[in-house]
């Protein structure tokens, strides 16, 4: 059996061990979208470029709902972990199976007829309406294998192993980039070859990860007496993971209310900031690494009744995060025009400046990215859903309002710093959370 038990041992190394693996995968992640943004504007065009990047807060909205739901499902199983209830573990694993069968039914349903009545709903330009409609209906019809890629890796990485979903990702990437050189430039099948290609390897990597994780891991092995899940623990996995879900979704809707203002400006600015968020990313994915590792750590330690090791824990998150907030900025401060040029074939400094504008605000507030991330995580590893929930009703509010409104009087810079403002009113939601939940969630835990 192949775990780790993050209950021992120095937190800040174990926590750097852990993320680390973490944020190699999201890189890996993150290069599907950079991929396709790569050969949609440097073979397609900016028009399509512009086509696939209107569909990202659409993609987002769903994504991230699976993303967090099934990561709140893996908080039970990392607490029955923590806790060596191994029986328990395993029913937390059915009943995960169980409800993301679920999601994958409900969110096929009511995404895959709509896309086009979406599209318009956020005034997408006519001229990449019929391109964003093609690539969004292909990524939401594939939508069973992101479901059970996020479910498999989660309960890989409740288990402590952060690297096994890793390996599987960069098998997967390679096999993206692969089909995209096939479909797009060999077959001709333009954007439709971009959302194929990443469905399909989606689809590998699901495969592959659930294959060797049920070789490397027995304690995973599912019994007939597994499937019989008690109602108040089934109840459990939909307390913990569907708030969850719903405050990705919440915070999603900002996003869309954001897209929904950039619109207007035209497919250059649509362009330049898909562009400058594809940059983003890379960096940010250090902050949700280290999130994701903080959650299972917390969870574990939740479950194993060990209360001093949460406030190191945090701590020691606290440091590793301003590194990277150092490390993010000298980066984007004197690279960002060499990054943006990865992505066009011709110069065009409109697309540049505004790409550049964007990247040179948002980086000087990763810091509240970062204590967002941290105070977020912790909270829901140890079951905790209303403080986070809160959170992200605080950046839809924040994101929305500066959006409208600094949108209006500033044009697209007042658009920048829509996503700035929604992490400092985040950060201090979760703040004040973190000590008044904090001190009700270990009251709670010793008197179990």
């Amino acid at each position: 059996m192949s775990t780790k038990e993050l209950t021992v041992g120095n937190p800040l190394k174990l926590l750097i061990l852990f993320m680390f693996p973490i944020f190699i995968g999201n890189i890996f992640q993150q290069f599907y979208h950079l991929i396709d943004t790569l050969i949609v504007g440097r073979v397609i065009g900016i028009e399509a470029l512009a086509a696939v990047g209107v569909t990202g807060p659409l993609i987002f909205f769903v994504i991230s709902f699976i993303f967090a739901a099934t990561q709140g499902f893996s908080v039970v199983t990392a607490q029955q972990f923590g806790a060596r209830d191994y029986d328990m573990l395993r029913k937390s694993f059915a009943a995960s199976i169980i409800l993301s069968t679920v999601l994958t039914v409900v969110i096929t349903a009511i995404s895959v007829p709509f896309t086009k009545q979406m599209l318009v709903f956020l005034q997408t330009p006519k001229n990449i309406l019929e391109g964003a409609d093609t690539y969004l209906f292909i990524m939401f019809a594939g939508i069973i294998a992101t479901i059970f890629y996020n479910l498999s890796s989660n309960i890989v990485r409740a288990l402590g192993d952060s690297k096994t979903p890793l390996y599987f990702l960069i098998v997967s990437t390679v096999l993206n980039l692969i089909m995209d050189v096939l479909f797009v430039i060999k077959f001709k099948w333009g954007i439709a070859g971009v959302g194929w290609a990443t469905i399909v390897a989606q689809a590998v990597s699901t495969i592959l990860c659930v294959w060797y994780m049920m070789i490397k891991f027995p304690i995973l092995h599912l019994k007939k007496e597994d499937w019989k899940i008690p109602l108040p623990f089934l109840y459990e996995h939909l307390r913990v993971g569907i708030p969850m879900g719903i405050q990705m979704s919440v915070l999603s809707l900002g996003i869309l209310a954001l897209q929904y203002v950039l619109n207007s400006f035209g497919s250059t600015a649509i362009a330049a900031f898909t562009t400058a968020c594809r940059i983003e990313q890379i960096f940010l994915q250090l902050f949700v690494a280290l999130g994701a590792a903080i959650a299972v750590y917390t969870a574990q330690n939740f479950g194993a009744k060990k209360l001093s090791r949460i406030k190191e824990g945090v701590k020691s998150s606290i440091y590793i995060s301003l590194v990277i907030y150092a490390v993010s900025v000298l980066c984007i401060w004197c690279y960002s025009t060499q990054m943006i040029s990865w992505f066009i074939t011709e110069t065009n400094e409109e697309l540049t400046a505004f790409a550049n504008e964007y990247l040179h605000i948002v980086m000087i507030f990763f810091i509240f990215l970062g204590i967002l991330m941290i105070f977020r995580n912790v909270l829901q590893g140890m079951g905790s859903v209303m403080a986070p929930l809160s959170s992200g009703v605080a950046e839809l509010i924040a994101r929305t309002a500066c959006a409208f409104i600094m949108g209006a009087y500033f044009g697209y810079t007042g658009v920048c710093y829509a996503a700035p403002m929604a992490w400092i009113a985040a950060s201090v939601v979760l703040y004040v959370g973190y000590k008044i939940s904090l001190k009700k969630q270990l009251k709670i835990l010793k008197q179990r």
